[in-house]
């Protein structure tokens, strides 16, 4: 039994690296996903809690989904005004969502007191699944993209957002014809150990995996970089070690 698992670890290595890397290259040589059960050319919304959400966590996802053809749209359910940077914090992230390929025109904020930038307060799921059902419904989507069960971080708002699509009552989700993917938590460990990961990932049975080059993990940089009022040194630590940057697993509900 043991040596099997070593084995399929060893040949998750083996295929992984093989595969994706170049000799003595640091990130993989080209672009790559494990999309067996996403069609392409969907209209995808990417739902998010706070401004640097879709840079810290998702870059991976809306360009992997770019690369599929799929029209990428994001509704942001803060401003993140936690430290009343609010309105700097939306310029940021339309600089943001503009390097990952997503235009402003696709971009909806929603500022609203009802679902404060604040870990210490829990949203109304029901509030959530909402507003959220109103935004698929007006604007054509057929795919979902949002935070796991566990937030990634943590954080409550991210958790919010998870339990508004797992509401099961009938008005709400899962709705026809639209299909709901949430980004997989990690530990720790896996977190913070950058393209290293990624066998580990291979290994796991996702529904979408994405991959970036050197080039894109570049781009996926940039976007965070745009968000300068949160560049603390310990963001530009996590930008640096965080499989986040490079890699995003992901599950249907």
């Amino acid at each position: 039994m043991l040596c099997s698992a070593l084995a399929a670890l060893a040949w998750g290595f083996l295929r992984a690296w093989g595969f994706l890397w170049g000799c003595g290259a640091a990130e993989p040589t080209r672009s790559w996903e494990r999309t067996d059960q996403l069609g392409a050319g969907s209209r995808t919304l990417l739902v998010t809690a706070h401004p640097d959400d879709e840079a810290l966590f998702f870059a991976p996802t809306v360009l992997g989904l770019a690369r599929l053809g799929h029209r990428v749209s994001l509704l942001c359910f803060s401003a993140g005004n936690y430290y009343s940077q609010g309105e700097i914090r939306k310029k940021e992230l339309l600089q943001s969502c503009g390097v990952l390929g997503i235009p402003s025109s696709s971009v909806m904020i929603i500022d609203n007191r009802a679902f404060p930038d604040d870990p210490g307060v829990q949203w109304d799921t029901e509030h959530v699944a909402s507003v959220l059902l109103q935004h698929i419904e007006a604007n054509g989507i057929n795919l979902v993209v949002t935070f796991d069960a566990r937030g990634v971080s943590g954080h409550i708002n991210h958790i919010a957002l998870h339990a508004a699509v797992r509401q099961q009552d009938s008005s709400h989700f899962p709705q026809p014809g639209c299909s709901v993917l949430t980004l997989e938590t990690v530990n720790v460990v896996r977190k913070y150990i950058s393209s290293l990961d990624l066998p580990f990932s291979w290994l796991q049975t996702q529904s979408a995996l994405f991959v970036l080059t050197s080039e894109e993990v570049a781009q996926a940089k940039r976007a965070m970089s745009c968000h300068r009022s949160q560049l603390l040194w310990f963001r530009r630590l996590y930008v640096i070690f965080s499989r986040y940057m490079r890699i995003n697993s992901l599950h249907f509900l």
